[in-house]
């Protein structure tokens, strides 16, 4: 396989991830935050209680969003040349793929669609597409 083909296919499968995350009825994604919750931030503050779960879940909710959508934007670029026109695109795709995936969530039981999801999905594609620009410029100088 040529390195192009397997970039895309890295894309398409990080676009079904993403969509099986979307997937989860609200109840299901909240265990999975809460999850998250109890086996990280609850064990180094020491606290486990209900008051650190409702503290907490929005923030790892967004910080979430953010990461999965930084990782979309690093691979995106990926499948393309670098260049100020293709970093635009590819922050686009990560966009369209947003608002699609926000609306996609309004048919899911307990989900709903948050513009504000989109914006933090926007400004973590656009830190994933930094970044791997940053890498390669870095590899391209040596």
């Amino acid at each position: 396989m040529t390195k192009k083909i397997i970039n895309i296919l890295l894309v398409i499968i990080w676009m079904i991830i993403i969509f099986s995350f979307s997937n989860q009825p609200a109840t299901e994604s909240s265990k999975l935050s809460n999850s998250v919750i109890r086996n990280t931030i609850s064990k180094i503050i020491k606290n486990d209680s209900d008051e650190v779960l409702e503290k907490y879940t929005r923030p790892v909710r967004k910080l979430a969003h953010f990461s999965i959508y930084l990782v979309l934007g690093f691979l995106v670029l990926n499948c393309f040349k670098i260049s100020k026109r293709n970093i635009i695109y590819t922050v686009l795709i990560c966009f369209l793929y947003s608002i699609s995936d926000e609306i996609h969530q309004m048919f899911i039981d307990g989900r709903s669609s948050e513009k504000f999801d989109v914006l933090i999905d926007t400004i973590g594609s656009s830190f994933g597409v930094f970044i791997n620009y940053t890498l390669k410029r870095k590899i391209s100088k040596k």
